[in-house]
């Protein structure tokens, strides 16, 4: 299996060095090619740019779909590719998360409360990144608020080692009065919830089925691909990386937010940095 470093070996600085000083976890440095054909990672562009744009597509519209655009594959293999990417059958979620039966469930702590100041409620979620041989997946931090990415964190894999390191570096930051989380295994591991606890931070987790929970993380999937991923031809996960750590920049910092009234995230997380 071929294999990408995000990093260079000769480098005269360690691996483990470059990845304390890019900030990601190492297992997110390396990219493989996960084992999927060129077909398939073509198809698996055309179900994410849909899922984004009709959410509510469970695998019998998503295989007519990839059928409308002349592609004759049968419904297992759209049903297998939809697992892989996190975008399942039932009702309109993504998740690429998937709960553990061992690990504790939170209530949900949000209904009805009023968002009404930075650092009252953070939250997190994963999504499917592709690049043209391959994909990556992304978790970032998000103050509900301002709409500000705290941190983020790119891995090859979906174990919840590249999750807790983004939560560990936004609480390096400040922390949250509540955090919210969908119920999958990476959220609800020993490591990710001890990190809050000891930061005493309150946990709230979706409800099960409940989409729209995390609705703020769903919205910057959305921006992100709309506004860099679609628009780039991403070779490989370095090139990721640094388009990625461009973009936050931008959005952070430069993007105007209408429903900020037109001003920038930072703006509004951190009006006097």
């Amino acid at each position: 299996m071929q294999q990408r470093s995000l990093v260079e070996p000769s480098n005269s600085i360690s691996i483990v060095r470059q990845c304390e000083l890019l900030g990601i976890h190492r297992s997110g440095y390396y990219y493989l090619s996960n084992g999927e054909d060129s077909l398939n990672l073509e198809i698996m562009g055309h179900l994410d740019r849909q899922y984004i744009d009709t959410p509510f597509y469970g695998v019998l519209r998503m295989h007519q779909y990839i059928l409308s655009l002349g592609y004759k594959v049968n419904i297992k293999r759209i049903r297998r590719l939809l697992r892989l990417m996190g975008i399942f059958a039932i009702y309109p979620k993504k998740r690429l998360s998937i709960p553990d039966k061992e690990h504790k469930i939170y209530p949900y702590l949000l209904k009805d409360v009023e968002i009404i100041y930075p650092n009252q409620v953070w939250s997190t979620d994963i999504t499917y990144i592709q690049m043209a041989k391959g994909f990556l997946y992304l978790v970032a931090v998000i103050d509900w608020y301002s709409r500000y990415v705290i941190s983020w964190r790119l891995s090859n894999t979906m174990d919840s080692s590249f999750c807790v390191d983004a939560l560990q570096e936004a609480l390096s930051v400040t922390k949250p009065e509540i955090f919210n989380t969908d119920q999958g295994s990476q959220f609800t591991s020993h490591n990710f919830t001890g990190c809050l606890l000891d930061s005493n931070v309150r946990i709230s987790m979706d409800g099960k089925g409940r989409c729209f929970d995390n609705i703020f993380v769903e919205r910057l999937w959305r921006t992100v691909k709309y506004e860099y991923v679609y628009i780039n031809s991403i070779q490989n996960g370095q090139e990721l990386w640094h388009g990625l750590n461009d973009y936050f920049t931008f959005y952070n910092q430069k993007r105007f937010h209408q429903a900020l009234g037109y001003k920038r995230p930072q703006e509004v997380f951190c009006p006097n940095c």
